[in-house]
């Protein structure tokens, strides 16, 4: 059902036992990865092995929530649930792991989505779910 200004609700995702953790730091405003004990590795997606030697000691943590822009492409093509362009973009975290997410606060062209530009974190809430997105920091 479309809102007042005609655009579907935002596709939200759907919790699982592994990733249920990230999403409840969503909605408190932290960004959290997972970590190797064994070999210090820092992955994104949750997941309950370690990608890189497949140890199931791993723990969560508070992530700095700063990244910079790897990749990104911007989507002209209409969409129900988007009010016109917007980035899909790479964001290299801090800590390693790169993410995908939308780039937010910010005019979506070329000129202002400069590759390698520093991002901060940012969610939209959606009730039970909260999104992470990224805006240039300081902005």
């Amino acid at each position: 059902m479309a809102d007042s200004t005609g655009l579907r609700p935002r596709p939200l995702p759907q919790p699982t036992p592994e990733t249920q953790h990230f999403w409840d730091g969503t909605k408190v405003g932290e960004l959290r990865l997972q970590r190797c004990i064994d070999c210090g590795t820092v992955y994104f997606p949750p997941r309950p092995v370690c990608p890189g030697n497949s140890s199931s000691d791993v723990e969560w943590f508070v992530a700095s929530g700063n990244g910079s822009l790897l990749s990104y492409v911007i989507n002209y093509r209409p969409h129900p649930s988007f009010d016109g362009p917007y980035a899909i973009a790479l964001v290299k975290l801090e800590e390693g792991p790169t993410m995908m997410s939308n780039i937010v606060d910010c005019p979506q062209t070329p000129e202002a989505l400069v590759l390698d530009m520093p991002l901060e974190v940012t969610f939209e809430d959606h009730g039970d779910i909260a999104i992470p997105l990224f805006r240039p920091k300081g902005s």
